[in-house]
This record gives C-alpha cells, sequence and structure tokens, in this order.
C-alpha cells in the first residue's frame, strides 16, 4: 500500500531545496533528469510511487506543485536539463510576476486570490494518488511567499484535507547577530522577517502535523567549521537540507517492516499536538570534494556523534551547561547502511549508561532506531550514516529569539505601513497580537514540558 506524499514548493527558498530534494531523489532511484529510468535501476527493490507517478509513456513525474509570485527560481528550473522531469501543469508562478515584496502580508492576500488556481492542482494531484498520506511543504518562514502564501497554503490544506498529514520542512532565517546581547536583529536582508516569522509561527504552530525546522544560522556554522568551507554558497547549503529531506524519506522509499509510513515516522516524536518542531542532526558530513577524511563509522560512533551539539542543525543550547533544564523529548535516529541489529542494541545500552542523552521526566523517553538501506545507485564513502530527528525543549529558543526580534521592531512601530496596505491588517494589527499570543503559548508550553508535572499542566490549559 504506497501512502503517496505530495510535496508543495513555495517562494524562492522551497522551490531552491525542493530541486536539491528532486536532483538527489532522482539519483537515489536511477531516474535520469528527464524521467526516464535508467537500465541499471529496473530491477529495484525500491518504492519510486511514494513521490513519482508514472506517465503513459513510462517516464517518471514527481508528485510536486511548484508555486512562486515572481518567476525568476522557477525559470531556472524550467531552463534546467531537469525540465522535463516535472508535470508543467504544476507549476504556477503569478500572471504579473511581481512577487510578494518579502511582505507577509502580501503574499498571504495573493495566496487568496489565487486561491482556485493553486487548489485546482492541488486537488487533481490529491484526485490522482491512490491513498495520499500528506503532504510536504518546502518554504523559508521569513520572506514573502514562502511564509505569507506558504501560511495561507497550510491554512486551506487543514481545512480541505483535515485527515491528512501535513509536514513542513521549515527555513529559519540566519540570526546570527541576535544572540550575541548587543540587541540587534538578525543578519537578514528583510527588515521586516521579525514580523514575518512571527506570523507564520502561529500557522506552523496551528495547522502543521510536524515541522522539521532548518535554522540557516545552524546550517551556516555546520558548512564553515564542520566542512571548511569558508564562504559557503547557497548550492552547498541547500546540498545540506537536502541530505536531511531525502534521509528523513527513505524509510518510506526503501520500505521495511517498520515505519514505511510518514504516520509511523512521527507517531512516536510527537507526545502531545503543539510540540510537534523537530531538530535534525547528520553524521558524517562530507562535501561531494572529500575523500580525504573518510573514517571508519561503526553503529555507536554514529549515534554518539549524533548527540553532539555541533551535529544538530538548529543553533539553540543543546549544550551540557544547560542540561539542567533541557530535555530530550524523543529521539528517532534513522541508521543507513550495513548495520547489524545486535550492534544498535549495544549502542542504545552505552548510550543510557553513560547518560549522553537528557530526558523528559514525565514520560517512558528512549532513543528509537529505524534501520534503512541506502540507494544502491549512489555510492558513498562511509559504511554507517545517520539522520537524527530529535524533539527537544531547547528549540523555545528560537520562539523567543524571533519574538525578542519582533517586539523591538513593533516597540518602534517600525515597517508597519507595509502590512496596512494589505486588507488584513488595514483595520486593526489584532493578527500581530493574537500570532504573539500564540508563539508565547507555545514557549511555555515547551517551558512546561521540561518539569514532571507537564502532564497536569496541560490538562489546566
Amino acid at each position: 500500500m504506497p501512502c503517496e506524499m505530495i510535496m508543495l514548493q513555495l517562494g524562492q527558498c522551497g522551490n531552491q531545496i525542493g530541486f536539491e530534494f528532486w536532483k538527489k531523489l532522482c539519483k537515489e532511484h536511477g531516474i535520469s533528469p528527464e524521467g526516464i529510468l535508467q537500465e541499471h535501476a529496473t530491477e529495484g527493490i525500491d518504492r519510486k510511487d511514494v513521490f513519482f507517478y508514472q506517465a503513459d509513456d513510462e517516464h517518471y513525474i514527481p508528485r510536486s506543485v511548484l508555486l512562486d509570485l515572481e518567476p525568476r527560481v522557477i525559470n531556472t528550473i524550467m531552463n534546467s536539463e531537469y525540465r522535463k522531469l516535472y508535470n508543467p501543469e504544476n507549476v504556477y508562478t503569478a500572471k504579473d510576476g511581481g512577487g510578494a515584496g518579502n511582505n507577509w502580508a502580501s503574499g498571504f492576500s495573493q495566496g487568496e486570490n489565487l486561491h482556485e488556481e493553486v487548489f485546482d492542482i492541488i486537488d487533481r494531484e490529491a484526485d490522482g494518488s491512490d491513498s495520499l498520506e500528506g503532504f510536504v511543504l518546502a518554504h523559508s518562514i521569513a520572506g514573502g511567499t514562502g511564509s505569507g502564501m506558504g501560511s495561507y497554503v497550510l491554512e486551506k490544506l487543514a481545512d480541505r484535507f483535515p485527515k491528512k498529514l501535513v509536514q513542513t520542512y521549515s527555513v529559519f532565517p540566519n540570526q546570527d547577530s541576535s544572540s550575541d546581547g548587543h540587541g540587534g536583529i538578525g543578519v537578514s536582508d528583510v527588515v521586516v522577517q521579525p514580523y514575518n516569522s512571527l506570523l507564520t509561527l502561529k500557522r506552523l504552530t496551528q495547522a502543521a502535523d510536524c515541522v522539521v525546522v532548518l535554522d540557516n544560522t545552524a546550517l551556516n556554522r555546520i558548512a564553515t567549521d564542520r566542512l571548511h568551507i569558508q564562504n559557503p554558497s547557497l548550492a552547498q547549503i541547500n546540498e545540506l537540507v537536502s541530505t536531511i529531506m531525502s534521509v528523513s524519506t527513505t524509510t518510506l522509499r526503501y520500505p521495511s517492516y517498520m515505519n514505511n509510513d510518514l504516520i509511523g515516522l512521527i507517531a512516536p516524536l510527537i507526545p502531545t499536538p503543539r510540540l510537534h518542531f523537530l531538530m535534525t542532526g547528520y553524521t558524517p558530513l562530507t562535501t561531494d570534494q572529500d575523500h580525504a577524511n573518510v573514517r571508519k563509522t561503526t553503529v555507536l560512533d554514529v549515534m554518539r556523534r549524533l548527540l553532539q551539539p555541533k551535529n544538530m542543525m538548529v543553533s539553540t543550547g543543546t549544550d551540557r551547561h544547560r542540561v539542567h533544564k533541557d530535555c530530550y523529548i524523543s529521539i528517532l535516529n534513522i541508521i543507513q547502511g550495513e548495520v547489524d541489529p545486535t550492534q544498535v542494541h549495544k549502542s542504545l545500552q552505552r548510550i543510557r549508561e553513560r547518560k549522553l542523552a537528557n530526558f523528559i521526566p514525565w514520560g517512558p523517553a528512549s532513543i528509537q532506531v529505524a534501520l534503512s538501506r541506502k540507494s544502491p545507485y549512489v555510492s558513498t564513502s562511509h559504511r554507517v550514516s545517520g539522520l537524527m530527528l530529535a524533539n527537544h525543549t531547547s528549540i523555545s529558543s528560537l520562539f523567543e529569539r524571533a519574538l525578542r526580534d519582533y517586539d523591538k521592531l513593533r516597540k518602534r512601530e517600525a515597517f508597519i505601513d507595509q502590512f496596512k496596505k494589505e486588507a488584513m491588517f488595514s483595520d486593526n494589527l489584532d493578527e500581530f497580537d493574537d500570532s504573539r499570543e500564540v508563539v508565547q503559548q507555545l514557549v511555555d508550553e515547551y517551558h512546561a514540558a521540561r518539569k514532571e508535572n507537564y502532564l497536569s499542566w496541560g490538562m489546566n490549559q
């Protein structure tokens, strides 16, 4: 029973990471850039139909919807060698092509205006799948289209397909300077980014089932510190992101007897509905050119490294110094490669003995392990590699940072005129206050989850 996923790529960032993701999927399944299955890949044991479907002439088409309010990124994709891969009916750019001007309100109201066209495409894709499991949304929360139109699409998906899962890969903006205490707002080329982020976070809290947080600050740090790239380019960062996206879906595409649908992956990670923001870690990290420092990898090595803060792709304090406060709610490790299950048990025992991970006091806490096959068509230099999806209470520091940045701008009423131009904000700014309240409640809930009385706290809310 295939559990199909439909991918929605919104805005510049969403389309760029989506494009990298599809490139990777094509390599892993032995599909050429034109969508033709290559000679060596005909005997596969993989399930291609989770993310692809076949056209009448047998070539594979991604279940992907590309949406943007300005044509630049989508034109780049449509002029690349992968142009024949996508279904051209699933590519939608706004007619005037003006974009959302990095303004959430503009993206949201344009989403409302284009509702018919966009949902025609999404409905057609949904009707074309046998047993649709859910939607994957790729976007950033700081810009205009990914955040504003993304928020609109999220709300409407929850209305239209209440039983389907909605998982998002949300890119959080680079905030290097806002954490150094000087009171500056994060490094971003978007001045209204704190507003955009907060308004989008409200929707991610209320309308998504699972949010995989991709933090630009941490991704840049990993590229410079761990991969020793001086000035990481967008392509290199997106390469990291697409690795996370493809590995987190391997168990769906190379099914074994467990974790072969999305609900099985995220159910053990998310104990209560609102604590659904996941951070990721991946090891061993290598760049394409980098075959010099290949290490011997064992399951214990991989699992131990996944718990190190420097491999986390979210820049929060999972470090030992704050350890008495923050804790893991749940961990899922997806281990790929040649693994003997007895090694996994031994590794888990060692991690438990050494107390390498701090867990919540109010529920059963353990590291779950999903073993997954690697693609036979992609050669890797390492025997074992692992991805960690973790639900950790320290992720609330990202939201606190978003609230701080928002408060600084809001206190000065800075740049609010751009928002007042749209109908949603023309009479009052209630939407801002409401979003702030939702995000504040989310932060409070993560704080409560560190304590033993969390379950009774939840009952009283």
